[in-house]
């Protein structure tokens, strides 16, 4: 008998499927996910008390709002306790995955052999580089919006900081909602579309108390919908998490060594501040409707895709035999 620690050597089955094929149960999915955010709750308590410590020794007023929260502790202080909650995160979807679900973190983030890392590195390259040009072009047609915020040791710190831990913090959402939360619909429903449409919908709600809402309007949930429908799309034409894995880590680490505001989720020792207005202009809409649909025929391209209806809208075919992914 194959060894639960080998890896698998050759595809079992569809990405969205993996799952079913681990005979797992929706039931089992929903009291994973409260485990998983019970991790969660954990990965927050170094920042809950550090807020109870300073409020005691320094007598300041303990924050009552998320703007407050943000801006109680020097930026990069904050940016690594609210990363560290991640930690947590992504160890509990290990936790859960392996020991709940008998499977393995391979299963849940490919349908390959093993981890694609060239897919990962191309999909962070390409979003990186649009991310630079279109923050540059943006400077250069509006110089007056922005502020130049660079300070070499803040900015290193938040180097270190960001390399480390941004990837962990985008990787457990991806994990979450484009790995465990696609395939436990999956097991619900035996087809693609819900699982795609609802994933989609609890991303974007996920960042319902971003301060980007209120400064915005609800119109900026068709950024946040459109993105996680754009990861659940690459996920499902792919049949893995890759693309979606380097699309998320270039989108925040870059974003954050780039551009800060005083009203964004993430405040940042970045190289740009902006000072403008906020506004739900293009840039809200255009990566959906414009920018998307080009990466889209990109990675359609260079990865062959093909059956577009079938992937994503089709029914689930459970398999006649299961097998159980053992592997780490």
């Amino acid at each position: 008998a194959k060894s639960k620690f080998c890896e698998t050597s050759e595809i079992k089955s569809m990405f969205i499927e993996q799952g079913i094929v681990a005979g797992s149960k929706f039931w089992k999915y929903l009291v994973g996910f409260l485990l998983i955010g019970l991790a969660s709750f954990f990965g927050q308590m170094p920042l809950l008390i550090g807020l109870l410590y300073e409020t005691m020794v320094t007598g300041k007023a303990y924050p009552t709002d998320n703007d407050a929260i943000m801006r109680f502790f020097e930026p990069n202080l904050m940016l690594f306790l609210i990363l560290i909650s991640f930690v947590f995160t992504l160890f509990g979807v290990y936790f859960v995955i392996r020991y709940l679900h008998n499977q393995s973190m391979l299963s849940l983030t490919t349908s390959r052999a093993k981890i694609d890392w060239n897919r990962i590195f191309f999909s962070f390259s390409i979003w990186a580089v649009f991310t630079v040009a279109s923050t540059v072009a943006f400077y250069l047609s509006s110089p007056n919006d922005f502020v130049i915020n660079f300070k070499p040791i803040p900015f290193a710190i938040l180097v270190l900081i960001g390399t480390l831990l941004i990837p962990i913090q985008t990787s457990a959402e991806e994990y979450v909602f484009r790995g465990y939360l696609m395939q436990g619909f999956a097991t619900l429903v035996k087809n693609k579309w819900f699982p795609l449409v609802m994933t989609s919908v609890i991303f974007g709600l996920m960042h319902l108390s971003n301060p980007e809402v209120s400064k915005m309007g609800n119109i900026i949930f068709v950024y946040y919908i459109g993105t996680g429908l754009f990861l659940g799309i690459i996920t499902l034409m792919d049949e893995g998490m890759e693309l979606a894995l380097g699309f998320h880590a270039a989108n925040n680490l870059v974003s954050a060594l780039l551009v800060t505001t005083d009203w964004t989720a993430f405040q940042t020792h970045s190289i740009l501040k902006d000072i403008s207005e906020p506004s739900a202009g293009v840039d809200v809409v255009a990566p959906v409707f414009i920018v998307y649909p080009i990466l889209l025929f990109i990675f359609s391209k260079k990865y062959n895709w093909t059956n577009w209806k079938e992937k994503l809208t089709g029914k689930i075919v459970v398999p006649a035999s299961t097998n159980n992914f053992n592997s780490i």
